[in-house]
């Protein structure tokens, strides 16, 4: 897992930036890369955000997490061994790999990598999570937990992590 700015933004005045027109309050702004192995897994991230939004100096404010993939998403959920078999069942069940699906057929699609499950299950899922920060840190209940799915792996996968307040 790697952190970096994002490409379009790398000047480090707007790493901690104030928000124009918004006395005291401040932009920070991450990409954090990982590395995934399996065709479909989930990756307690928690952690690594609470470790940014420490880093950016905000108090209080937002944490606005977003995929940059169209086949991985994020969501809040118990990070429970069972429960995270049972969300993989229930996927499944959902979006199973047995459709006809259009995207996965030359005749309709240029897609090689034949990964429509990924696709509408990325879409299900979603791409993104905002969360309160307070006291310098994530708001989560107790038993929450901020979860990536990577659906189409094993890739490399980004995630946009912006903290925004005071």
């Amino acid at each position: 897992m790697t952190e970096r700015l994002p490409s379009d933004d790398p000047s480090p005045e707007t790493e901690a930036s104030p928000s124009a027109g918004l006395p005291g309050v401040k932009t920070f702004v991450r990409i954090v890369d990982w590395i995934t192995n399996e065709k479909f897994e989930l990756i307690n991230t928690t952690d690594r955000i609470n470790e940014i939004v420490a880093k950016s100096g905000v108090k209080n404010g937002i944490v606005h997490m977003q995929s940059l993939h169209t086949t991985t998403a994020l969501f809040i959920n118990e990070w429970q061994e069972a429960l995270l078999e049972d969300f993989k069942t229930l996927l499944e069940q959902v979006v199973g790999g047995e459709g006809s699906w259009r995207h996965d057929d030359p005749e309709f699609s240029d897609c090689e990598r034949k990964n429509a499950v990924s696709h509408l299950r990325g879409m299900m899922l979603g791409p993104s999570v905002s969360l309160q920060v307070r006291n310098a840190k994530v708001l989560l209940g107790t038993w929450q937990s901020i979860i990536l799915a990577e659906l189409d792996g094993p890739r490399s996968r980004s995630v946009s992590v912006q903290v925004m307040g005071v």
